[in-house]
């Protein structure tokens, strides 16, 4: 080869060499990046399918069987368009509103950083629990968007059979938008376990006084980060406080302003299809998995514990609420058996992935007889019509649920503990402590859902009124609002 080739190649040789040291740095960044594990993103995938087949059609059928023939459509159209109007607002503003940094008022709701899902591609990734782990963002957008969707699908229940449809048609978006998604950012959003890993780290390698202080003000930083609830150390792992109680209160609170069914009281009002409560009911059952177990947002042990305490937790509070209802009326109910088995998928929602499978069954024989307490000799002494027993079954239950999470996480009682990312152990766990966090998460839900639904009730009652004529209401909402009979003989 002659010697202006061997120039030539040597050239290329420094130029190529160069080049290297200048991707250098992004390419290590690149290989540092964590990467989605398909088996991870598989599961949430798949978890995300099963609770949208808890909310259509599984909660559609077991509210549809309890309500009368005349109005067995209109219970299915509020809840499937509950969950096509929320999965809308969830893209446009609720995802951003819930888990994204606000400014100000960070600890209360989030901001419109990623409205629109602006930045959330089909690369982008959303943390799991574990440093250095995460999904794909687009999947954590899904699986929370079907949370979103039901949560509110649940509240219609409580003013089955006299709330109008245009009424439903403007309280949903309103309610999700002012109570669903700052209770969410309150009980759930904080800034993730590698920024504080990362502080820790920082913290524990800073040499001097300075340099410590600095990093101390980052850690503190990152701890502020996060929504009130969260703040005070309140734990719900799948959304005890988030979903049940929440939509539990706010059924209450729509009972008691719409008022009662006409005839309430007077008339005989059963359930037109135990048949269709019982294929709802086992439905919302199978899609509670993907509710708990999704929770962990890792195919992992976490996710197994959520799942076998989804199991045990269900059948001991069904079977709780058999007993006493045998003991109190002489005869166990197809009724009470499904209505105790949704009790106990409520209370083991908080506790599916922090307590032990010992401790599910316990909890879920308590909440099978407290909610059937709530549902029968509380309501009969109180009076309200709540129709479906929402406040019964998911403000009771979910109550009982997080108050014993505080309890039952303890490790001591078979329980995970808490994990303390900053010290990358489990913390020391104070029962006490614990259960004071638990108490204020449930008064701060309580407050902020019975409120504020309250007031946009009232926003709805000016605009469109709430409930159809008395003589509408008796023909029953299915030909009143939609034009259709459920049931054509």
């Amino acid at each position: 080869m002659n010697v202006g080739g061997l120039r030539r190649i040597a050239s290329l040789a420094i130029l190529a060499g160069l080049v290297g040291m200048a991707l250098e740095p992004s390419l290590a960044q690149a290989a540092d990046a964590p990467m989605p594990n398909k088996g991870d993103t598989a599961w949430m995938l798949t978890a995300s399918t099963l609770v949208l087949l808890m909310t259509i059609p599984g909660l559609a059928l077991f509210y549809g069987g309890l309500v009368r023939t005349k109005n067995m459509l209109s219970m299915l159209m509020q809840v499937f368009y509950t969950v096509c109007i929320v999965c809308v607002i969830w893209a446009l503003y609720g995802y951003s509103m819930t888990f994204s940094e606000g400014t100000t008022y960070n600890a209360f709701f989030g901001g419109f950083s990623k409205a629109f899902l602006k930045g959330v591609t089909a690369d982008s990734t959303a943390e799991t629990f574990t440093d250095r782990v995460v999904i794909p963002e687009l999947v954590y957008v899904c699986f929370q968007m079907t949370f979103a969707a039901i949560t509110p699908a649940l509240i219609v229940g409580g003013m089955a059979e006299r709330m109008k449809f245009s009424a439903i048609a403007l309280f949903i978006p309103l309610w999700v938008t002012f109570v669903y998604f700052p209770i969410a950012h309150m009980v759930w959003y904080w800034a993730g376990p590698s920024a504080t890993v990362g502080a820790a780290k920082a913290l524990a390698a800073a040499a001097d006084p300075a340099a410590k202080e600095a990093a101390q003000k980052a850690v503190d930083a990152v701890a502020a980060n996060a929504g009130l609830a969260f703040q005070w150390g309140a734990i719900d792992f799948a959304g005890g406080t988030v979903v049940h109680i929440n939509s539990g209160i706010a059924a209450l609170m729509g009972a008691l302003f719409v008022g009662k069914r006409v005839g309430f009281g007077k008339e005989a009002m059963p359930p037109h299809s135990l048949t269709l409560t019982l294929v709802g009911g086992a439905l919302l059952w199978v899609g509670w998995f993907g509710f708990n177990a999704g929770s962990a947002l890792e195919a992992g042990g976490t996710a197994a514990l959520a799942m076998t305490n989804t199991f045990v937790a269900t059948a001991a509070a069904a079977l709780a609420w058999l007993v006493v209802e045998n003991l109190a009326k002489g005869k166990p109910s197809l009724l009470g058996a499904v209505t105790g088995a949704v009790a106990g998928l409520v209370a083991v929602t908080p506790a599916s992935g922090y307590a032990g499978p010992m401790g599910a069954i316990v909890l879920g024989i308590i909440a099978g007889v407290a909610c059937y307490i709530a549902c029968s000799a509380v309501k009969s002494a109180l009076g309200y019509d709540d129709a479906l027993d929402v406040f019964g079954v998911h403000c009771i239950g979910g109550i009982v649920g997080a108050l014993l999470t505080g309890i039952l996480v303890n490790p001591a009682l078979g329980g995970t503990g808490i994990f303390d990312y900053a010290a990358g152990k489990v913390a020391d766990f104070d029962t006490m402590t614990q259960l004071w966090a638990q108490f204020r998460a449930v008064c701060l839900t309580l407050v902020w859902s019975g409120l504020g639904t309250i007031i946009l009730l009232g926003v709805v009652r000016v605009i469109v009124g709430l409930r159809p004529a008395s003589d509408q209401e008796r023909e029953g909402l299915d030909l009143v609002d939609h034009g259709e009979r459920a049931y054509n003989y």
